[in-house]
């Protein structure tokens, strides 16, 4: 018999920017000033009704009841710290890197495992010094609900699970994912190995279809008997390169993108089969609709 507890929650889980460069330059400092501000973490994490699971380091492991409430929590967090930091000088400011999720995770005891935590870990550590990224699973709860802008940030590969992660910046007054002090700019890293593999699999699958589109109007040309019947095989392969492309490129949001493309697909498909009426313009007029509605959402 499986005794494994296995619960869905939302995962709040913060570090220090730059900390070792904090207690390199002044050790009991640095730990007076962590306690302080994880205490008032801790403070808010109570007030909105989560629970501190962990802390070790320099980080800390919450989870919340509620997907609202944890971002409202982060928010508030990364509002009162920056109020804090305000009198420090720049170089000595503590800013928090901030990752929440929603996820299934395994309960032992009084605390909890599992990818849903992982991509939780994984987040944070990509969030800006002084911000907060959502995985896509919270944004869809908190998006209408949260006086607060998102930034679409595109799909996040995490380690040992299988499909990337769809991830937001959580913009709080003028800057996208800072509180009140943006950090430093720093050299950006190269892609890691595990991104390399993906956009060179991505391309070698749209060369592939390339490929064979150029193949198939080659055999309709050379077997040639008055009828291009190539078209078709060619727009379902085009748009099946259109759907990974929408899939794997980070610069629009995929939904949007993938409607986009749909639309596209059934235009040509009505000019390809025209008898005289454009009927491609009701099914557009309802994207269109829907790209409208997503768009304003995100801008709000």
């Amino acid at each position: 018999m499986n005794t494994t507890q296995r619960k869905l929650t939302t995962i709040f889980s913060a570090d220090v920017q730059d900390y070792t460069r904090l207690m390199g330059a002044d050790e009991e400092g640095t730990l007076a000033t962590l306690k302080r501000y994880r205490d008032a973490m801790s403070r808010l994490i109570g007030a909105h009704g989560g629970r501190v699971i962990n802390t070790w380091g320099d980080g800390l492991i919450a989870e919340f009841p509620s997907v609202v409430e944890a971002v409202r929590t982060a928010v508030d967090v990364q509002n009162e710290l920056a109020e804090l930091n305000g009198a420090r000088s720049a170089e000595g400011r503590m800013l928090f890197r901030i990752g929440i999720n929603l996820g299934d995770v395994i309960v032992e005891g009084d605390d909890i495992y599992g990818d849903g935590v992982n991509v939780a870990a994984r987040l944070q550590a990509t969030a800006a010094a002084g911000g907060i990224v959502i995985s896509n699973t919270v944004y869809d709860q908190v998006r209408n609900k949260i006086a607060v802008g998102f930034e679409f940030l595109g799909p996040l590969k995490v380690k040992n699970v299988e499909d990337a992660v769809p991830s937001y910046a959580v913009r709080i007054g003028e800057n996208i994912g800072f509180a009140r002090y943006p950090a430093p700019e720093e050299p950006r890293p190269a892609p890691a190995k595990s991104t390399r593999r993906a956009i060179a699999g991505m391309r070698g699958k749209l060369g592939v279809l390339a490929v064979v589109a150029v193949a198939l109007v080659a055999v309709n040309l050379l077997t040639w008997q008055g009828e291009f019947w190539a078209t078709w095989p060619v727009l379902a392969l085009a748009f099946a390169w259109a759907m990974i492309w929408t899939r794997r490129q980070n610069r629009i949001d995929p939904n949007i993108a993938t409607l986009a493309a749909v639309g596209v697909g059934i235009v040509c498909i009505n000019l390809l089969s025209w008898s005289g009426t454009f009927w491609a313009v009701w099914p557009l007029l309802a994207f269109a609709v829907v790209i409208g509605i997503r768009w304003v959402a995100r801008r709000n």
